[in-house]
């Protein structure tokens, strides 16, 4: 199974498809500024469940902000969780200054 994962800039989310179906398996939203992207909902389709169509999403989308020189806010508890098992993404994690400076 191939999962291709694309920014989807006018919907302000990450859309997932599986072995080129025009429909979408799974997606992640986000609010993006100049500095940070923040991932706050995935959501892939029941069908799709426990097939890495999620972890696909998570790696591109984390991948894409680690280019384009992003900090990461997981707010989704799906990439909150992901970054947590994946310790080479945890460098993109933003902290607050506050948090920096105790």
């Amino acid at each position: 199974m191939a999962v291709e994962v694309r920014d989807a800039p006018e919907a302000k989310r990450y859309e997932a498809r599986v072995d080129g179906e025009p429909e979408v398996a799974g997606v992640a939203d986000y609010i993006r500024t100049e500095e940070l992207v923040a991932f706050v909902h995935t959501e892939v389709a029941p069908e799709y469940g426990g097939r890495g169509v999620g972890s696909a999403l998570a790696r591109a989308a984390l991948d894409e902000a680690r280019s384009a020189r992003l900090r990461v806010l997981a707010t989704c508890p799906f990439f909150a969780g992901w970054i947590a098992r994946h310790p080479e993404y945890q460098d993109l994690l933003y902290q607050s200054r506050s948090s920096v400076d105790d």
